[in-house]
């Protein structure tokens, strides 16, 4: 048998985003979600989802809005406004062989929003992690973080099995930037083709609706109501049931 966690990431990015990872969560397949502890609809997006059974992680973010943390003590991670430098920034930076995160001031950062994830959700992480980014100084500073208060760390690897809590698991290939993005046809490729019996394995997803402030902020943006469509589509739990897999959450595989 397949165990499988299908997790949506985003909570709080924007009220449209939430309004579909809560549709996403309540009428389909969704059985994790990251949430954005620095973002102004945080607490708008787990009021949506209160009473609903889903593991709630850290989807530690640091490109987009203002930080948890002082500015002052975590300049590299800024820019001139204040606000966190574009994730465009992190991929430009990565392409030109860079780095521009300060190691210990984005662990200033991740422990702040940590701390931010506690007031707000009332509890430890389910599972922790990062908004994707590019930055090896980043990556080396949320294990620092995980470390030091025992998190449930998701790692991310797309050519093999990555690790959750420190035991391996399968990331199944991630299709939604593509503009001919087919969600179940990506999901259908990554089972049968990826999954593994002998591990747990997740499918991110980015489940959403639109709204001005996504797109003023995001490229993606169709795709996320794709994949709101697809999550709810009860002919995909038929298929997974077809498959011999079964729908986990982080809470089930630590």
């Amino acid at each position: 048998m397949i165990k499988l966690v299908i997790r949506a990431d985003d909570i709080g990015y924007c009220e449209a985003v939430n309004y579909g990872i809560y549709k996403s969560v309540k009428d389909g397949l969704i059985s994790s979600a990251g949430l954005m502890p620095n973002m102004p609809y945080a607490k708008h997006g787990l009021d949506l989802l209160e009473g609903l059974k889903v593991a709630i992680g850290q989807h530690t973010n640091v490109c987009l809005g203002k930080p948890c943390a002082d500015p002052a003590l975590i300049p590299s991670l800024l820019d001139e406004n204040g606000n966190f430098k574009s994730s465009r920034t992190y991929r430009e930076a990565f392409k030109k062989g860079e780095e521009f995160v300060v190691t210990e001031e984005a662990v200033i950062e991740i422990e702040a929003q940590y701390e931010k994830f506690k007031e707000l959700v009332g509890k430890e992480p389910s599972y922790f992690e990062a908004h994707a980014v590019m930055s090896a100084n980043l990556n080396k500073a949320l294990e620092i973080v995980a470390e030091k208060y025992g998190l449930a760390q998701q790692t991310v690897s797309w050519t093999g099995p990555a690790e959750f809590n420190k035991k391996p698991c399968m990331m199944l290939p991630m299709g939604s930037m593509a503009p001919d993005y087919d969600p179940f046809e990506c999901l259908k490729k990554g089972v049968l083709e990826n999954a593994r019996e002998d591990m747990p394995n997740v499918f991110v997803c980015h489940p959403g609706y639109i709204d001005d402030y996504l797109l003023k902020n995001s490229s993606l943006t169709l795709n996320r109501a794709k994949e709101v469509a697809m999550l709810c589509d009860p002919a995909v739990r038929e298929w997974l049931e077809a498959q011999d897999v079964e729908l986990v959450s982080y809470d089930d595989i630590r």
